[in-house]
């Protein structure tokens, strides 16, 4: 597989993934991948912790579980990123980013355009879309072979000054690194987000990783192999558009938009 392909095929994996382990050899190349990021001053300030034991996958699972049907109980998720949910095929094409959401039970079909409203939020509730939601997340991360808990060094990791800004940069740059070497191993990987939702919460995996004081727990996501038949979650959606390059380069100057073919550049501005 070439970088392009790699490239051009990540993608996020909402489903389950195959029961086995990921191997020892797969879990280090990874991490490996992740090193050879840049970093500001070759700080290398990304620490990682690969999680394979049962019980703690199991911990951090009801945790995700959790967090998830509270999100979605409370109304936070809609009204935090509402701005990033599409409604059909129609505007997604148009817009080209946010979700799409395209795969939903019979019953909350109807709804789906109001679930912004009180009514939608009631509707939802009733249905026990939280609850549901949040067993199927909590069964997602425990059947996940693979959890990984990505840090920075608080030496680096210092929220408004610029090393905090580079130590993100890097860490950014590390993880589309494992992200890309996941395509090239035949496996999938998603982030581990609701827990992040809640402080509590966060610092509750934070202590059940025994993460000391000088690291900052940043992110969490699961790993394994795709199995040969991706069944989609019950609520589902796709992300897969992306913007013309109309749509976000410019050229030059930031009032000038780079046309989305190349035949219609203007030759003088080709380097």
């Amino acid at each position: 597989m070439d970088l392009r392909d790699a490239i051009l095929r990540r993608s996020t994996t909402n489903g389950a993934f195959a029961p086995e382990p990921v191997s020892l050899e797969h879990q280090h190349r990874l991490v490996e991948a992740a090193a050879r990021a840049p970093s500001h001053f070759n700080s290398q300030p990304w620490r990682f912790v690969l999680i394979t034991a049962p019980d703690i996958r199991d911990a951090v699972a009801k945790i995700a579980g959790r967090t998830m049907e509270g999100l979605m109980a409370g109304g936070k998720f809609f009204t935090r990123y509402r701005r990033y949910f599409r409604f059909s095929a129609k505007e997604m094409e148009e817009r080209r980013d946010g979700i799409f959401i395209d795969h939903l039970p019979g019953p909350l079909k109807p709804f789906v355009r109001h679930v912004f409203s009180e009514t939608g939020q009631k509707v939802v509730n009733t249905l026990g879309v939280p609850k549901s939601l949040g067993r199927d997340n909590e069964r997602l991360v425990a059947g996940s072979p693979l959890l990984l808990g990505v840090m920075l060094t608080r030496e680096e990791y210092r929220p408004g000054e610029l090393s905090g800004l580079y130590s993100l940069l890097g860490l950014g740059m590390a993880i589309e690194n494992i992200w890309l070497t996941t395509v090239d191993l035949g496996m999938g990987i998603q982030f581990i987000s609701t827990p992040m939702e809640f402080p509590e919460a966060w610092a509750e995996i934070s202590t059940l990783l025994h993460v000391p004081p000088e690291l900052e727990l940043i992110a969490m996501y699961r790993l394994g192999y795709l199995p040969p038949e991706r069944l989609r979650p019950k609520i589902d959606w796709s992300s897969a558009h992306r913007k013309r390059l109309s749509q976000y380069v410019f050229r030059d100057r930031c009032d000038r938009p780079e046309p989305d073919h190349a035949d219609d550049v203007p030759s003088e501005k080709v380097p």
